[in-house]
């Protein structure tokens, strides 16, 4: 089984952002040294996926032009001997093949994924969306790969969260459970309620997914009566016939849809990279001390100049 397509949606307003992202897509916030969304691009080309469907709309030009060549820039950093500075993009335009999709209205990330359907052939392929950043050694859209290939068939990657926040998730039914970490799905309910939800495991992210879904989104559009949800394709190949696997995917989930989680992917990124850690680490210690900058105004990072006499 040939997996090496993804498609990501990256139409989304970024409301929750504004106004940062009245001018900046919300993917291009930046996470250290790279925009949020490079992250995601580096997950795949080490899980040998080089071919990149992105569904954007007509004020993310920023997401193209990072992704493309700028030969000026290129030439002043090679005469000024810094071609380190943009060597991470520029193996990612040496190495991947992108595809801009536009989504002219929001209608929903199901419609989203189906305005995609073109770049795909009759294969299975990844979808993964850009608020939810993954940290591990075995890259979280390879682990799918691999029990896709395993199960030959379509795999959602899920994390138990606690049941009084099911509400804010897809969440999973389970028909079987193969292993701790693998199920057989019944169902998808899109952020049911606490005592609707059939368990706690929650939708993070990443899928692979057979080309059956765009037939499945097809046939229900019509009968969509506000956003067409990518779980509503989900069901339907379900019910006709399509086994659909869960699977506890393992490492470090960031979900930076929301100002705190971006802070949060800060932090927490920042504390495992050492060249920023150690300065990090002395910045918290100090904010739990009594002399903390925070309560005395005399420990200010920037110094006031002393007054000429």
């Amino acid at each position: 089984m040939d997996i090496n397509k993804v498609i990501i949606p990256a139409a989304g307003l970024g409301t929750r952002f504004l106004p940062w992202t009245k001018a900046v897509p919300k993917e291009m916030l930046p996470l250290l040294d790279k925009p949020a969304i490079q992250y995601i691009i580096e997950e795949c080309l080490t899980s040998q996926i080089t071919n990149f469907s992105i569904v954007n709309s007509k004020s993310k030009q920023a997401l193209e032009s990072h992704f493309d060549s700028n030969t000026n820039l290129e030439l002043i950093l090679k005469e000024r001997n810094k071609t380190n500075l943009i060597a991470s993009t520029e193996k990612i335009f040496r190495h991947a093949n992108f595809t801009y999709v536009r989504q002219t209205e929001p209608l929903g990330l199901g419609h989203a994924i189906w305005t995609a359907r073109n770049t795909i052939g009759k294969e299975y392929f990844g979808v993964i969306l850009p608020d939810e950043l993954f940290f591990a050694k075995n890259p979280g859209i390879k682990q799918l790969i691999d029990i896709a290939r395993q199960e030959r068939a379509s795999v959602i990657a899920v994390q138990e969260v606690p049941m009084n926040s099911v509400s804010s998730y897809g969440i999973i039914g389970i028909k079987k459970q193969i292993t701790p970490k693998l199920f057989q799905v019944s169902q998808l309910i899109e952020k049911p309620k606490q005592k609707e939800a059939p368990s706690n495991l929650a939708i993070i992210g990443r899928y692979v997914l057979s080309h059956k879904l765009f037939n499945s989104l097809e046939k229900i559009t019509p009968y969509a009566t506000e956003e067409l949800q990518l779980t509503d394709g989900i069901n339907h190949m379900l019910k006709h016939g399509e086994k659909v696997f869960a699977y506890k995917i393992q490492g470090s989930r960031y979900d930076i849809g929301k100002p705190i989680g971006w802070i949060k992917a800060i932090i927490g990124r920042a504390l495992q990279d050492q060249r920023y850690a150690p300065a990090l680490r002395e910045y918290l210690k100090d904010l739990d001390a009594s002399h903390s900058f925070l309560y005395d105004n005399d420990q200010n990072l920037i110094k006031p100049l002393p007054k000429k006499p």
